[in-house]
């Protein structure tokens, strides 16, 4: 290995490449959403694949969000350490995980150097908190004036669910369970180890319980873009696991999903909902994110192939595997980074029907940046209609050189209104009607 200095210097100029032909990417494209969409043919972008990510800046004073006509919106928390992923509780407090990437995890090509780089400056990797907070809204007032570190030192923690008084989180190498009373503002017991995950890649690892409480979903991301090491190393990944909790077994509910992270359960047709990051370097809008119902026994594609069956000529293949695969309902975009999602009953939100809320961290493998936005879907007859509409907008400059925030989890808090964590500004955003 090169000594730091010359190290430092090939990994500038890798990442000084990639930003020089950042608004080379594929030409100016309609994006890639909605469930027609079109979707331009791949263009392989190599070693050094596009790479643009604006620098983290973070909101000063007053600053925050456009929300939507007839909405207004409001920090309900601030000065957080990088929030990820909210769950609410019966009381109406809130927990946050608060977690990010590890820094220096992942493979270490000259390449990925420069990415992590880009990555750390965008302030989506460094030293994670390992921490899930609750905070307390006692008066009412939209604003959350108490908070808690309910629990500690546990590695990447990111999905969370209570069922009964028992709180599980999904940790990035474990399924935790604490013992939990309503109300109570730390937990002291360690958490009990339920389900073994294997840690690194995609590091998040959402929890959705089913109606009756006896089930766990459990989302795992990929280790790699495209099966890169290996398809031993993905045994387990790329897929959302049910983790039936009376007996302690697990299996794949659904597979090839390259990165799943948000979870919503779909009242009409009860079905499972998820949303989807798919793989990078063919192109600004191939393939784009999506949001899918997931059935059981499901192939969604990953590696072998994207969308209706088109085929990855990076990646071995398997005739019967893509025959196999099933078509996303709902495409977002490409490289939206498709997060949160939240079911929103009908009247949630003035001037929105039910649908999905989705939280669009945005972008970092396209020559123009997409996602930024806390976005939402309609839904009627159990299926998703139409072009995305925007929650929450404007988390970018206007020259696209800094991020004001980044979206993520979003939940409906007791009162009614929509939570959206934001990991750069370090604040939970609340929406109401105006």
């Amino acid at each position: 290995m090169a000594e730091p200095s010359l190290f430092a210097r090939l990994v500038a100029l890798v990442g000084g490449i990639a930003v020089a032909v950042r608004h080379s990417g594929d030409g100016p494209r309609q994006p890639a959403y909605g469930t027609q969409p079109t979707i331009p043919d791949p263009k392989p972008q190599g070693k050094i694949p596009t790479l643009k990510m604006p620098t983290a800046k973070g909101w000063v004073g007053d600053h925050k969000p456009t929300a939507a006509p007839g909405l207004k919106v409001n920090a309900f928390a601030k000065g957080l350490d990088h929030p990820r992923n909210m769950h609410v509780l019966p009381n109406g407090d809130v927990l946050v995980a608060e977690s990010m990437g590890e820094e220096g995890s992942g493979p270490r090509s000259l390449f990925d150097h420069a990415m992590h780089a880009t990555m750390k400056r965008a302030k989506a990797s460094g030293k994670s908190p390992n921490r899930v907070i609750l905070l307390r809204d006692a008066d009412g007032d939209g604003v959350a004036e108490e908070r808690h570190a309910l629990i500690e030192n546990v590695r990447q923690p990111f999905g969370m669910v209570l069922i009964g008084d028992t709180l599980y989180v999904g940790a990035s190498d474990a399924v935790l369970a604490y013992p939990y009373s309503l109300g109570t503002t730390r937990i002291s017991a360690p958490g009990r180890k339920i389900m073994d995950l294997i840690p690194g890649g995609h590091w998040t690892r959402n929890l959705i319980a089913s109606a009756d409480g006896s089930k766990l979903y459990v989302a795992v991301g990929s280790l790699s873009n495209i099966g890169d090491q290996g398809m031993a190393a993905e045994e387990n990944r790329a897929c959302i696991h049910e983790l039936d909790l009376a007996t302690g077994q697990s299996r794949i509910f659904g597979s090839g999903l390259r990165n799943p992270v948000g979870m919503a359960w779909e009242p009409q047709g009860g079905h499972l909902w998820t949303v989807v990051n798919e793989r990078d370097g063919l192109g600004d809008e191939t393939p784009p994110d999506y949001l899918t119902s997931v059935v059981d026994g499901g192939f969604y594609g990953w590696p072998n192939c994207y969308w209706n069956r088109v085929v990855d000529d990076r990646v071995p293949q398997d005739a019967a595997k893509v025959a196999s695969a099933l078509q996303p309902d709902y495409a977002l975009g490409g490289h939206t980074a498709s997060l949160g999602l939240c079911w929103l009953p009908e009247g949630t939100l003035p001037g929105f029907p039910q649908g999905m809320a989705i939280g669009q961290h945005g972008s970092w493998n396209r020559s123009k940046l997409s996602g930024y936005k806390l976005a939402f879907v309609e839904f009627q007859n159990g299926k998703p209609v139409g072009m995305p509409r925007e929650i929450l907008k404007d988390f970018l400059s206007p020259d696209e050189e800094h991020s004001y925030g980044r979206p993520v989890g979003v939940a409906i808090a007791a009162d009614g209104a929509v939570l959206m964590a934001d990991d750069v500004g370090d604040v939970i955003w609340r929406v109401t009607g105006a």
